[in-house]
């Protein structure tokens, strides 16, 4: 059963324009591949190319050390299936009548479906979770229902290798989740090499062995999803800024967007005078605060803040001087010492609106100490000051000394910027 598919250089053209170049890479039994990339970027092309569907300019795929295009297309259809982004059927079939079309490969030019066929078409079903819908009109089904038909015909075919165009394209999350799912469990039990277009990264890092990003037509990155799905990877392939962080849970990368959203009022202008800001924060209260600070110009310190933190992952990510603890430790002397020197070096401090339990409390000792000290201290989200405090009141009143001791309260990132800006000249 074991099948290696090995792409060679491959280049696909229409007309004289290379749409896919110089891609090569193998496939084996066994593994869930992600192809990933912007629209445009050549993961339908190479798929098609993969197929057979177009012939490559130059370069070769081959299956096995066999040149797809010395398979008769019978023959290729016995050892690869293709599930294509759009299921919709034309006709009244039953869900049974299409899996059934898997089994045309096996079948004499004038034969018909035995015992053996329905045996395994029904095998199929069942492995997809669809027998029990075999009767009814596939277009009566649902769009998750309808995708799992789809793929119940392709391992009816018994491929080694599987392609699948855009498999959760138009579906619902619950959907999504349910064919990955599915797809991951067939190509582990089975053994077949699967290579998947997908456009959502977080569910193709979380589903796949390894990935392929195509920029231009060409391979930008390929490996595991650590080593693809990185925030310099994504801004040079999608031109967008990224928070990348690793999943508590499965250690898979995932994604947050949102970093160059607009701020209303406040455009991403370069400050040419920029300020040292030192921003205390924690579980996500300052990620958005430390990434447009840092777009805009600003020198950004952080601190203190545990490891695995929200922030301490976007701090991290965007090369942030951060002060850490270790996940889940109280803060220390010593950390609360390393973080007032960052303050002391800033212009101004930033305190978020974090929840303060007994852990993290003592990181109000440096905002406190640097408003004492007739630093500028900004206090944000404070309308909401009680309802993060888990000390029993103690945070609310260190909170409240920092004010009186001058620190400013503003509402909100917009009203940062403004007041930062103004500071600037």
């Amino acid at each position: 059963m074991s099948a290696k598919l090995k792409i060679s250089d491959l280049e696909v053209s229409y007309g004289l324009e290379p749409v896919v170049r110089g891609v090569s890479f193998d496939l084996k039994n066994g593994e869930l591949v992600a192809v990933v990339g912007p629209n445009g970027s050549g993961k339908t092309t190479l798929l098609r190319a993969l197929s057979r569907t177009i012939k490559p300019s130059k370069g070769a795929v081959y299956l096995d050390e066999r040149d797809i295009f010395r398979f008769s297309s019978r023959e290729l259809a016995r050892e690869m299936a293709v599930v294509p982004q759009d299921s919709e059927v034309g006709f009244e079939f039953t869900a049974l009548e299409i899996v059934l079309m898997g089994r045309s490969p096996h079948l004499g030019r004038f034969s018909l479906e035995g015992e053996r066929d329905l045996e395994i078409a029904r095998e199929a079903m069942e492995q997809t979770a669809t027998l029990d819908i075999a009767d009814r009109a596939v277009n009566t089904l649902s769009g998750g229902e309808r995708q799992r038909v789809i793929i119940a015909r392709a391992l009816a075919q018994q491929p080694r290798v599987i392609l699948l165009d855009e498999p959760t394209s138009h579906l619902d999350i619950n959907f999504q989740v349910e064919i990955l799912e599915l797809i991951r469990r067939l190509v582990r039990e089975k053994q077949i090499a699967a290579l998947a277009v997908l456009h959502d990264l977080n569910l193709a890092a979380h589903y796949c062995d390894w990935m392929i990003l195509l920029k231009d037509g060409r391979v930008h990155a390929a490996g595991e999803p650590e080593d693809v799905l990185t925030a310099d990877n994504v801004r040079q392939v999608y031109g967008v800024e990224v928070w990348v962080r690793k999943h508590p849970a499965y250690g898979r990368p995932y994604i947050i967007s949102g970093v160059s959203a607009p701020v209303a009022g406040n455009g991403d202008k370069q400050i040419e005078t920029p300020l040292r800001v030192h921003i205390i924060c924690g579980g996500g209260a300052g990620a958005p605060v430390l990434a447009r600070l840092l777009k805009r110009g600003y020198t950004v310190t952080a601190g203190v803040l545990n490891q695995g933190d929200t922030d301490q992952d976007v701090a991290e990510s965007l090369g942030i001087e951060t002060v850490t603890e270790a996940p889940f430790s109280p803060i220390t002397d010593q950390s609360v010492q390393d973080s007032m020197k960052l303050a002391e070096a800033a212009d101004c401090v930033v305190l978020t609106g974090v929840p303060f339990g007994s852990g993290n409390l003592p990181n109000l000792r440096v905002a406190l100490e640097a408003a004492k000290g007739g630093k500028t201290v900004y206090v944000m989200d404070d309308a909401n000051r009680a309802a993060r405090d888990f000390t029993g009141g103690e945070a609310a009143a260190m909170i409240e000394d920092i004010v009186s001791s001058g620190a400013v309260v503003i509402d909100g990132l917009g009203a940062l910027l403004t007041s930062l800006d103004e500071m600037v000249r």
